[in-house]
């Protein structure tokens, strides 16, 4: 059973590598990846029970001890976040058999989805700092592949940028990473923590501080934490919208991840500096996430700079350090991947219906499309935190973290946070949904029925995880446990 945890990396590693000799049928390769994609569900599911009741599983490659080998390590964040990855590839998957279009279905659009998952997949798992990098590239590469593949003007103009921003900021990993080895003398995760609080006594603490904020700046540009952002709203406007719901849901929560891994096994010795950092840069991402999610009347931008708000709100409890806000954090983090997918599948979806995507040109589409109509509100008090739905619970865990911290101003600014959220969301509902009805002259031939299961499947998940808060808090509180305790990490790596 030890081996158990390789199998939501290896499965879709060999779908993708099956698809590619597949592409002379587009049938076979909805089937394949289509199947793959829930059988990644079922067994990320079934690691998930198996972490809840024996804890953290590791898997030595090659049969090389801790720290010498490549470890796999999955404790409940990690099982959580490769169960939430899965659930969200399945329901992308299923809106691309009508939702990408068939000529980029013949250029390997599914191998390359298939290679993204494993990326993403990987990065959660591993239990090396290296290896994160590798990983790092696999999803990074297969997502130049996505975010090209159509060949349109705006995606090769964007693309430039996402390809520049990741080189420089992959540059800047290898660099940090050598940095920390220099210190240390470990790649394996568990092993740098022990060795940085080995050392903490005995030498300057100034090298590990410049190393975490290193550390910072390469997350922080994947992770799109202000003023890191910049290169974000453009590239994921560009490519189609399952490979949009794709990249929005997990690629900036990549960073986000390795933040809270680093922070809370390598640098929570240093937590004075690099703290008072992340508060200050967690706030004004959650403020400039605001502004252009008020400002803009496109409905991907709006959503588009709402997962800059998700970021700032998770980096702030990451940042708090308390068990109230990590558990929260985590809760968030889940939540905001299943809701930011529903979300970018359902305005593609009014996008398709529309001809466009501008807000001032949609309208009424609640007279012919109900469904769509209310699967939209209910995503929208989702992703505003109104309770019970999923959005809550988390920002209210977060909230109270804060205050108890004495982080009186940041928690103010989360809590306000929602109010301008519900109406950037709103916006969408009021002025694309609601009003007057309008006809469009494409929607006769968008697959309506078709495209709005994927959504719906999602924001039914997002309902049932807010109204089944109770069911799931063990799952979320076990994975703060490890975050906050890293003994329960680095004894299980390292077998000690």
């Amino acid at each position: 059973m030890i081996n158990f945890l390789i199998l939501p990396i290896l499965i879709p590693l060999i779908t993708g590598v099956l698809l590619i000799f597949a592409n002379k049928s587009i049938m076979l390769q909805r089937w394949i990846a289509g199947l793959s994609a829930f059988m990644t569900v079922v067994v990320a599911a079934m690691l998930v029970q198996k972490v809840k009741n024996d804890g953290v599983q590791t898997l030595n490659l090659s049969n090389w001890d801790a720290p010498f080998g490549i470890t796999l390590v999955s404790d409940m964040l990690s099982a959580l976040l490769v169960l939430t990855t899965s659930v969200v590839a399945f329901a992308c998957i299923i809106y691309s058999f009508k939702g990408i279009g068939e000529e980029r279905e013949k250029f390997h659009y599914y191998a390359a989805f298939n290679f993204l998952i494993v990326g993403v997949n990987g990065a959660f798992t591993t239990g090396d700092i290296f290896n994160l990098f590798v990983f790092f590239e696999v999803m990074l590469m297969s997502s130049y592949v996505l975010i090209l593949l159509g060949g349109t003007k705006i995606q090769l103009r964007e693309s430039i940028k996402y390809i520049l921003v990741n080189v420089i900021s992959s540059a800047l990993f290898v660099i940090s990473i050598a940095y920390l080895y220099s210190v240390v003398g470990t790649l394996n995760m568990a092993h740098i923590s022990v060795r940085l609080s080995e050392l903490s006594g005995i030498s300057q603490p100034g090298i590990v501080t410049i190393i975490g904020v290193l550390f910072l700046i390469v997350f922080g540009l994947k992770g799109a934490i202000f003023p890191l952002y910049f290169w974000l709203p453009g590239s994921y406007y560009a490519p189609p919208v399952p490979v949009m719901a794709i990249f929005g849901a997990l690629l900036t929560k990549v960073g986000v991840y390795s933040i809270i891994r680093t922070y809370s096994l390598f640098f929570f010795e240093e937590a004075g500096y690099i703290q008072q950092l992340l508060i200050v840069l967690a706030i004004l991402t959650i403020v400039g996430g605001l502004i252009g999610a008020i400002a803009y009347w496109d409905v991907k931008k709006i959503v588009i700079y709402n997962i800059i708000v998700a970021v700032g709100l998770i980096l702030f409890g990451i940042a708090t350090m308390n068990q109230d806000a990590l558990t929260g954090s985590v809760f968030y983090l889940i939540h905001d991947m299943i809701i930011k997918a529903a979300l970018f599948l359902l305005v593609g979806l009014m996008a398709a219906i529309a001809g466009t995507s501008n807000l001032r040109s949609m309208g009424g589409m609640i007279k012919r499309y109900p469904g769509l109509g209310w699967t939209f509100f209910l995503a929208a008090l989702a992703l505003a935190g109104i309770p019970p739905l999923s959005g809550f619970v988390g920002k209210l865990l977060i909230v109270q973290g804060g205050f108890a911290s004495e982080h009186y101003w940041g928690a103010a600014i989360v809590l306000m946070s929602s109010l301008f959220v519900l109406i950037s969301i709103m916006k969408i509902f009021i002025n694309g949904i609601w009003g007057k009805p309008r006809a469009f002259e494409n929607e006769e031939r968008v697959p309506y029925k078709k495209l709005l299961i994927a959504p719906v499947i999602l924001v039914i998940l997002s309902v049932c995880y807010g109204v089944g808060a109770d069911f799931v808090y063990p799952y979320i509180s076990q994975a703060a446990e490890t975050l906050t305790n890293a003994n329960i990490y680095i004894d299980a790596v390292l077998k000690e």
